[in-house]
C-alpha cells in the first residue's frame, strides 16, 4: 500500500487537510479547480527562488485567499511590503478575481520534502552528482530532527545511455502507519539528457489525537 499511494492524500481526513478549502456546485468546480491548478503553477514560477513548499486556496464569494509557505518570506514580502503587493496586483489582472495573500514562514527548511527534492533536482541540473546531492540532504534532514528520510532518483543518471534507479535511505519510514506524519514531494529535474525524477520521504514522528486537538486550538 505504501509504494502505490501518495503519502500526502492517504492521509487527508486522518492527520492531514486539503490544500484547496472551498465549496462550489456541480456546474463550476471543473474551472475552479483548473483554476487552482493554474494559480500554483503562476505563483510557483514566478517565485521559483524563494523556496516555496506548498499553497492553500481558500475561496469565498467575493475573494481568494492565498496562503504561502516559505523558506524565504523576505525574498516574497520584499521591502516594506512591495513584492508581495505587486503579486497580488499580478494575480487579478492574470485571473480576472480578487486576491489576498498571507505569507508564511518554513521555520525548518531541511525538514521539507518539497524544498530538499527541489534542491536535489537543481543539483542534478547543474551537472552535480545526483549521490553528493542525495546524500547530503539525508545528513541535513536527519540532523535537523527527522526519523527518517527516504530519496528515490529515477532516469538517465549521470546521462548514462540506459535509465535506472537509486534509492538512499536513512532512519526509519512507517509508510502504512496513519498517525505518521510523513512528508512527501515529486520534483522533475530537466536536464540536458532527459528528465530526471526525484522522490522524496521524510518522516517527523508520530501524531496523536491530542496533538490534532492542540493544533486546531491554535
Amino acid at each position: 500500500m505504501g509504494h502505490k499511494v501518495d503519502p500526502n492524500i492517504i492521509r487527508i481526513g486522518i492527520t492531514k487537510s486539503w490544500d484547496s478549502k472551498w465549496f462550489a456546485a456541480h456546474k463550476t468546480y471543473s474551472s475552479l479547480l483548473h483554476k487552482d491548478i493554474a494559480v500554483r503553477k503562476f505563483i510557483e514560477k514566478k517565485l521559483i527562488e524563494a523556496g516555496v513548499s506548498k499553497i492553500e486556496i481558500l475561496r469565498s464569494p467575493t475573494k481568494v485567499t492565498l496562503v504561502i509557505y516559505t523558506a524565504k518570506p523576505g525574498t516574497v514580502i520584499g521591502h516594506q511590503g512591495e513584492m508581495v503587493e505587486d503579486l497580488r496586483i499580478t494575480l487579478e489582472k492574470e485571473f480576472n478575481e480578487k486576491f489576498g495573500l498571507e505569507i508564511k514562514e518554513i521555520k525548518s527548511p531541511s525538514l521539507d520534502a518539497k524544498l530538499l527534492a527541489e534542491s536535489i533536482a537543481m543539483q542534478i541540473e547543474k551537472r552535480i552528482s545526483y549521490r553528493r546531492a542525495s546524500k547530503m540532504a539525508l545528513d541535513k534532514a536527519m540532523e535537523a530532527g527527522a526519523k527518517g528520510i527516504k530519496i528515490f532518483v529515477k532516469g538517465r543518471l549521470n546521462g548514462v545511455e540506459i535509465a535506472r534507479s537509486e534509492l538512499f535511505i536513512r532512519g526509519k519510514l512507517p509508510l502504512q502507519t496513519f498517525r505518521a506524519n510523513i512528508d512527501y514531494a515529486y520534483v522533475p529535474a530537466l536536464t540536458t539528457y532527459g528528465i530526471i525524477g526525484v522522490k522524496v520521504w521524510v518522516y517527523k514522528g508520530d501524531i496523536f489525537k491530542k496533538d490534532l486537538e492542540k493544533m486546531q486550538e491554535i
